[in-house]
C-alpha cells in the first residue's frame, strides 16, 4: 500500500498559527476603526481641533488608555503583516531573523514612545 498525502488522512504540519494570527489581526482592526468612529464623533460633536482642545480631550485618564490600547492594536497589527512579509519574501534565514528582531525592537520602542507622549499632556 502506497501512502496517500491527499485528503483527510494527510501529514499536517507547520506552525499551526495562521487561523489565530488572520482572526487576531482582524479584531486588532476592528479595534483601529472603532477608536477612529469614536474620535470623528468626538470631533463632529465639540469641533474644537485647537492644540488645546486635543489636549482637554487626551487629559482625559480613559481617552489616554483606550489611544494606547488602539497603538497597541495598531502595532501588534504591523507585526502580523511584517512577519509575514519577512517570512514569505526573505529566504536567508539569518537575515529573516535580523529583521524580524529589528520589527520587534522598533515596535516595542514605538509603545514605549506612544506611552511617554500620551502620559506627558
Amino acid at each position: 500500500m502506497s501512502e496517500n498525502n491527499i485528503g483527510a488522512k494527510r501529514l499536517v504540519v507547520g506552525a499551526h498559527y495562521g487561523l489565530m494570527e488572520w482572526l487576531l489581526q482582524r479584531i486588532t482592526a476592528v479595534i483601529m476603526v472603532i477608536f477612529t468612529v469614536v474620535l470623528l464623533v468626538v470631533y463632529l460633536l465639540f469641533g474644537n481641533a485647537t492644540y488645546e482642545g486635543w489636549a482637554s480631550l487626551f487629559a482625559n485618564q480613559l481617552m489616554k488608555i483606550l489611544t494606547f490600547l488602539t497603538l497597541l492594536s495598531l502595532f501588534y497589527h504591523a507585526w502580523v503583516g511584517i512577519r509575514d512579509i519577512w517570512m514569505d519574501y526573505v529566504a536567508s534565514a539569518g537575515l529573516r531573523l535580523a529583521l524580524q528582531t529589528f520589527t520587534v525592537l522598533w515596535l516595542v520602542g514605538c509603545a514605549g514612545y506612544t506611552a511617554q507622549i500620551l502620559w506627558r499632556v
